[in-house]
């Protein structure tokens, strides 16, 4: 291929990529995103875990987020055990794969848990969590 045809395999690309969005659903244009929620590890205040692949973290002392795991443990549900959290880079949280923790009885290694989903929980529904389950 010479230089010439290369140019203009490269802008019949450019032209086209510039046109997808005309083509797209214009109902999903307009549909706006959900806002992010994001916390920083350092506001994060306290922790349960109602079954082993559910987490409950509260954060800046009034907010609650659920924090459900792809494969948790009965480690978490147990007396006595600490949730570790590694920070590498920023200590911001605004997804699953922002978090990684571990869980730990103190004695042995710490067991690495992985998060699936996070969401923040609205007053309605920190309210329906059973008080021996709340954070």
């Amino acid at each position: 291929m010479n230089a010439r045809s290369m140019l203009k395999a490269g802008l019949l690309t450019a032209a086209l990529l510039a046109a997808a969005p005309a083509f797209a659903d214009p109902a999903a244009q307009t549909k706006p995103r959900p806002a992010r929620t994001c916390f920083s590890l350092s506001d994060w205040d306290n922790w349960s875990a109602p079954d082993r692949d559910t987490l409950y973290l509260k954060v800046r002392n009034r907010d609650v987020y659920q924090v459900d795991l792809s494969h948790g443990t009965s480690m978490l549900t147990s007396p006595g055990v600490h949730l570790v959290s590694i920070v590498r880079g920023p200590d911001t949280v605004c997804g699953p794969l922002d978090l990684d923790l571990r869980v730990s009885d103190g004695f042995g290694m710490a067991m690495p848990i992985m998060a699936k989903s996070i969401t923040k929980l609205s007053t309605e529904q920190v309210a329906a969590i059973p008080k021996k389950d709340r954070p």
